[in-house]
């Protein structure tokens, strides 16, 4: 039987009133707690929307936000700074990573997006002409086989006939 993993938010570990009078919850991994998430302005809005887009759009980042968010991470000294600007900024670290990657190499092109797909292939001057040639070169053919067919058909018939070929005036052309 499979496991369903919920989404929503978590029960408390434990529900014994802590020495204040008020429940023990479960420790988030920001160490903040729900009163304290309070107190900073975060309020709960509500059921999120159930209309689901069909497609998300595609993330662009440009060059200017990357430096930025570079010369952040950079700054951050104490551990769990790249993670709350991580969070804040609703970025992964394979972002940081790739981004510093890009700037140690000096590649500033590829700060910006690319177009992603396949690359637009530039016309060769001679792929027409060996288009041709190949369309020609199968048309003789086609016809090279005709010919054969026709020759032994001849052949056949004169066996059957009883007429003598001579082969050797065929290759004159008289």
């Amino acid at each position: 039987m499979k496991k369903i993993l919920s989404l929503g938010p978590s029960k408390p570990r434990s529900s014994v009133p802590a020495a204040g009078g008020e429940i023990q919850g479960a420790r988030r991994a920001t160490e903040i707690s729900p009163t304290t998430e309070a107190a900073a302005g975060h309020v709960a809005t509500g059921p999120p929307d159930p209309e689901v887009p069909e497609k998300v759009p595609r993330r662009r980042f440009t060059a200017t936000y990357k430096l930025r968010v570079l010369k952040e991470a950079d700054q951050c000294t104490q551990p769990g700074e790249i993670g709350a600007l991580l969070r804040r900024e609703g970025l992964y670290s394979s972002h940081i990573a790739t981004w510093r990657r890009q700037r140690e190499d000096g590649i500033l092109q590829s700060l910006t997006p690319k177009k992603r797909g396949r690359k637009k292939r530039v016309a060769d001057p001679a792929s027409a002409r060996v288009a041709r040639l190949e369309k020609e070169n199968l048309r003789l053919k086609q016809q090279l086989r005709r010919a054969e067919i026709i020759i032994d058909a001849q052949k056949k018939i004169s066996e059957i006939l009883g007429i003598e070929q001579n082969l050797d005036d065929i290759g004159d052309g008289e």
